[in-house]
């Protein structure tokens, strides 16, 4: 069978973890009231049988969405939808189609970039408090500069070390 150039493969998602299923990889499975799932590897697909949630295994899409770690209600997302109604060829419409494509993905990457920078805030603000907290258990601990200054049994004393590496008689023998 010769496939032409509008054929296209199609790429399903993988039950478990949502990632793309290419033509000819991953593991099929039908139940027996004939409701197909599809698995991307075999870890997807023993984590099913095993009965796991995927928003409860960290590691899926569900899990990351659910738990905020990946951008959600974004709408860009729209553009991405499959659409089977046949539209008639106009270069005009393919080319501002392009066009938006760029700008797209543009807006996309920079919101996917506030997301990222918005969860690290949290992640340096949660970060200071639990420092603040470790500070204020023991500052009994901390001595200021002045005490030490004052008091040098308290510092340890500067030692000065001459470090020199004697040449052995196979390295004089390779120099020469």
């Amino acid at each position: 069978m010769l496939y032409t150039r509008r054929d296209a493969m199609r790429l399903e998602k993988c039950w478990f973890c949502s990632s793309t299923i290419y033509p000819g990889h991953g593991i099929q499975f039908v139940r027996n009231d004939a409701k197909i799932f599809r698995f991307c590897r075999s870890k997807c697909h023993k984590n099913f049988k095993m009965k796991r949630n995927p928003r409860k295994v960290k590691w899926t899409k569900a899990y990351r969405r659910l738990h905020g770690k990946d951008m959600t209600q974004d709408s860009t997302f729209e553009f991405e939808r499959k659409r089977n109604r046949p539209e008639r060829y106009d270069r005009n419409l393919a080319e501002n189609t392009l066009k938006a494509i760029k700008k797209i993905d543009k807006v996309r990457s920079d919101r996917a970039a506030t997301h990222i920078e918005k969860r690290l805030k949290v992640r340096k603000g949660k970060e200071r408090r639990e420092a603040q907290k470790e500070l204020e258990q023991s500052i009994h601990l901390v001595k200021a500069p002045q005490v030490l200054r004052q008091d040098q049994s308290l510092t340890l004393p500067k030692i000065k070390v001459v470090v020199s590496q004697p040449k052995s008689e196979q390295n004089q023998a390779m120099e020469e």
